[in-house]
């Protein structure tokens, strides 16, 4: 593994990070998450045309930069510093990628492209923790079906016999001609990233019935007959979350085979969504640590810098090895993710997330009572990081799913 970086990374993480600090400060940050999508347009649209963002890991022959997703990875460590509202994560780490993997030409030819230049927003409708295979085995229940809840899908027309009424001019009437082959999707799913605003929606839902019981992904336009989408109150407002239901949705099976490897996709995409959220982690956490040295540098007691005391030196020593630590197993996530097959992503963002809220947590005491305000920044990564583990941890269901999946604990008895 050769750990430093190419002259075309360092130069995508510069580019980026000169756009996000005249673009995205505190106060435009704030301004956009109160607006109704939860982001703003003008910066999606600079860091889509200017820097190619939402297609760096997407192939040339899809619109997008050609990269893979350790530059993706590192591009994210930047929008993590300032916390950047954007629909980046949904877009083009969870939906961008299963599109890929499992659709059909006509499908890839006709998204990618749009998802490549910006100009259409995606969001994966399932529960994250479950579906992703981050924290357990993902081929349970959680779609739906019995009385799993979530979404189900039925086929509509076709082979499934229905109908449709057309005008007719017999006497009979209208005349009833078999409708298209397609799906009816009808159901519910909570904390959906981005799903208010979304103009593409990727729903996996169980189909089969007990008997054929599978999970499929299906494509919904955000415009859809019978979709609601309601924005939820969410701890990290640069996160936003939306209830989605669907109200005997008519929707477009992803793929042309409904046997597919859906759940691998799923878990292979987890892989991948935890290695990009770990970097995006040690962003946040190296800027809260960053500031929170200044600002130890700044203030006095006693008549000296706050800093020179040597508690408060260990202490954010402390933070420093933690952070490099997870720094060293974000990266090394990223570049496994291209050259093996092992899936390493959840462990890196388990050490991400922890380094993020100890960051965070020693930022707001060492701020002196300040940090937990409002008006303040720190408390804003440590919503972040307790935010990320609810969504996609926490780290110790993190770890212990990897130890299970690498069958730690079966060779240690046998060792014994």
């Amino acid at each position: 593994m050769d750990a430093r970086f190419t002259a075309e990374q360092d130069e995508i993480r510069s580019a980026l990070r000169e756009l996000l600090r005249r673009r995205c400060g505190p106060e435009e940050s704030r301004s956009a998450v109160d607006t109704p999508a939860g982001y703003d347009p003008a910066l999606w649209t600079a860091l889509a045309e200017q820097l190619g963002l939402p297609g760096l890991a997407l192939p040339e022959a899809y619109g997008g930069v050609g990269c893979s997703l350790t530059e993706l990875a590192l591009a994210c460590e930047e929008t993590g510093r300032v916390l950047a509202p954007t629909p980046l994560l949904g877009t083009a780490v969870l939906v961008a990628p299963l599109v890929l993997a499992l659709g059909t030409e006509k499908q890839r030819a006709g998204l990618l492209p749009r998802m490549a230049s910006g100009t259409l927003t995606a969001a994966l409708a399932v529960p994250t923790g479950a579906a992703l295979g981050l924290t357990g085995d993902n081929r349970a229940e959680w779609a739906g079906g019995g009385r799993a809840g979530g979404v189900q899908a039925r086929r509509s027309g076709g082979a499934g016999g229905g109908v449709v009424a057309t005008e007719g001019t017999g006497r009979s009437g209208p005349e009833e001609q078999p409708r298209a082959p397609g799906w009816r999707l009808y159901g519910e799913v909570d904390q959906v990233l981005d799903g208010h605003s979304a103009d593409l929606l990727l729903v996996a839902a169980h189909a089969g019935g007990f008997a054929r019981s599978r999970t499929l992904l299906f494509l919904v336009p955000g415009d859809a007959p019978g979709l609601v989408r309601t924005r939820q109150r969410a701890l990290d407002a640069t996160r936003p979350q939306a209830r989605v239901q669907l109200r005997d949705v008519e929707a477009e099976l992803l793929g042309d085979d409904d046997g597919a490897d859906v759940l691998g996709a799923l878990a292979r995409t987890g892989n991948t969504a935890a290695t990009v959220l770990a970097c995006e982690a040690v962003g946040a956490a190296d800027r809260v640590l960053e500031t929170t040295v200044e600002y130890v540098k700044r203030r006095e007691q006693f008549g000296r810098a706050v800093g020179s005391f040597q508690a408060v030196k260990h202490r954010l020593a402390d933070v420093y090895v933690q952070l490099q630590a997870a720094r060293s197993a974000a990266y090394f996530a990223a570049w496994a993710a291209v050259h093996d097959e092992r899936r390493v992503g959840g462990l890196a963002l388990a050490q991400a997330l922890e380094a993020l809220r100890t960051a965070a947590a020693e930022g707001i005491q060492l701020h002196g009572g300040i940090g937990f305000t409002w008006e303040h920044e720190a408390q804003r990564y440590f919503k972040r990081a307790v935010a990320d583990e609810l969504l996609f941890g926490p780290a110790h269901r993190l770890r212990a799913h990897a130890a299970d999946a690498a069958r730690f604990f079966e060779r240690a008895e046998v060792s014994v």
